[in-house]
């Protein structure tokens, strides 16, 4: 029985794995426990299944480029809110989340 099933159903932690796995972004070590463990793990394993079909289908959906001035302008909004004091103590990633939230709902300042 997994960790997974003897806890309930799948933790946060093991899913944000999962999500690592997919985006192949694990050590070698890291992707022969999440291989073993999506092995053993039903629920895991049906939450991976769903995530690769979910992707799939997106990347089927999603035929059109970015237009070129995207990636700039992202950028230059990451830069911008690490220099804001307001989300200076936040991590990278918050940085990065709240940019691209704000570039997709065209909240930023230019």
């Amino acid at each position: 029985m997994s960790d997974c099933q003897d806890s309930g159903g799948c933790r946060d932690e093991q899913m944000r794995r999962i999500y690592e796995y997919l985006d192949g972004a694990l050590s070698t070590e890291d992707l022969e426990d999440i291989r073993a463990h999506l092995e053993g793990c039903e629920t895991c394993s049906r939450e991976y299944d769903l995530e690769c079909l979910i992707r799939s289908a997106v990347k089927r959906s999603c035929c059109e480029p970015a237009p070129e001035t995207l990636k700039h302008s992202i950028l230059e909004r990451i830069d911008d809110l690490r220099a804001s004091p307001e989300t200076a103590s936040h991590g990278h990633e918050d940085v990065a989340e709240e940019a691209l939230r704000q570039s997709w709902a065209g909240t930023a300042p230019r």
